[in-house]
């Protein structure tokens, strides 16, 4: 008897009614020899749809036509190696894979069939048969096979579904992602715009919002080497002051024209009309907040910046005479950016001034001025700061 071993795709899953409610089952009888199948079929049939076939080519075409099969049934008197080969070449089709086999044979060739896994055969009948052991053995596969199949189908739909939610998710979250990333490009572009509206009302100029930044991120991310600081400044942090610091002086649209415009000197009555700068920038972004209804760290951030970058670390700083780490870290970063950034640049009223020079009144405002440990960063790193001093001055174009 000739196998086959063409692999067909995998059936469509049975109806659940099919499977158990249903008490006639899809009997594939599978016979070598011509005796016995009267017998057979009439033990059967009145409980089974019994389909006999004498030529195992026939009988698998008969499968691959998409037949509903619950039950394969072996009588054949081949020698044990040509029935193993048999029944290994039933299950590798598809579609038999999850199928019960019963081989049924002589007690005394029971040793010969060698029955177990090696054969691929789930169980065997020895004969002479007799209607009870025959149907109840047969009832008891179709039922096992029919709940094992519900639940491969089962598991099978679940998988589909899992799969079908899995891509929606991620299809969503790519869309999110997106949605996210355009939202962070307004957002940083929206920065830029309010904290140049206030630009254009004071002596400096647009560059000024990018040295500062960059000396902001460069003072951060060196002062993460010292163990206090770093758990203040991971990633997202430096981030967001980094994207924050442009908003430190928008609180300078609030100041009359005839005092922020001034080229020379403030009196002490305007200077302290121009010290209100950081309450009214906080005003700005606390309304913002609250517009909001909820807390947004980038905001949180901005207010410190604009409230705390004029705060000294002795407390002779306003608006609020804050010292030591009651001033926010985000200021006290601001507060040495700001500074060095209004000491080394031009303006109409004074020259800029060397990076030496600079960084030499930085030194002696350690710990009166500012937080000591951000200046010792500070000096760590100095050549970057004269590098983003001499990238971006305002003498150049762009």
């Amino acid at each position: 008897m000739n196998s086959m071993n063409t692999v067909a795709p995998r059936p469509t899953s049975y109806p659940v009614r099919d499977l158990l409610i249903a008490d006639r089952a899809d009997i594939l009888l599978l016979k070598d020899q011509v005796e016995d199948v009267q017998s057979l079929f009439a033990l059967l049939s009145p409980h089974h749809n019994v389909h006999t076939f004498m030529d195992a080519h026939a009988a698998l075409h008969h499968v691959a036509a998409g037949h509903q099969i619950d039950l394969i049934l072996l009588n054949v008197e081949m020698p044990s190696s040509e029935a193993r080969e048999l029944c290994r070449a039933l299950r590798k089709r598809t579609e038999l894979q999850d199928i019960p086999i019963i081989s049924l044979t002589e007690r005394e060739n029971l040793h010969e069939l060698g029955f177990g896994l090696p054969t691929g055969a789930d169980d065997y009948i020895a004969k002479p048969l007799t209607s009870a052991i025959l149907l109840a053995r047969v009832a008891n596969h179709v039922s096992h096979g029919r709940v094992m199949r519900l639940m491969a189908n089962q598991n099978d739909a679940l998988d589909h579904r899992i799969a079908e939610r899995t891509a929606q998710l991620a299809q969503r979250n790519e869309e999110l992602q997106a949605t996210l990333r355009q939202l962070a490009k307004t957002q940083d572009v929206t920065i830029v715009a309010f904290s140049s509206l206030a630009e254009t009302r004071d002596n400096d100029t647009g560059r000024h919002l990018r040295r500062t930044q960059r000396y902001v991120r460069e003072l951060a991310l060196a002062l993460r080497d010292n163990p206090e600081y770093a758990p203040s400044l991971d990633d997202e942090a430096v981030e967001l002051i980094y994207k924050s610091a442009p908003l430190h002086d928008i609180g300078k649209v609030a100041i009359p024209d005839h005092i922020l415009l001034k080229q020379g000197p403030l009196t002490p009555a305007e200077f302290e009309i121009m010290k209100t700068h950081p309450e009214h920038g906080f005003r700005a972004i606390s309304a913002a907040e609250a517009s909001l209804g909820e807390s947004n760290s980038f905001l949180h951030v901005a207010r410190e910046i604009a409230y705390g970058h004029h705060e000294k670390w002795n407390g002779s700083g306003y608006p609020n005479g804050l010292s030591g780490v009651a001033i926010p870290l985000a200021a006290r970063l601001m507060a040495i950016a700001d500074v060095y950034d209004a000491l080394t640049s031009r303006r109409v009223y004074k020259s800029s001034m060397p990076h030496e020079r600079a960084a030499g009144i930085i030194a002696g405002g350690r710990g009166s001025h500012f937080d000591p440990a951000i200046v010792d960063s500070f000096f760590r790193i100095e050549q970057k700061f004269a590098e983003i001093a001499n990238d971006l001055a305002d003498s150049q174009a762009g």
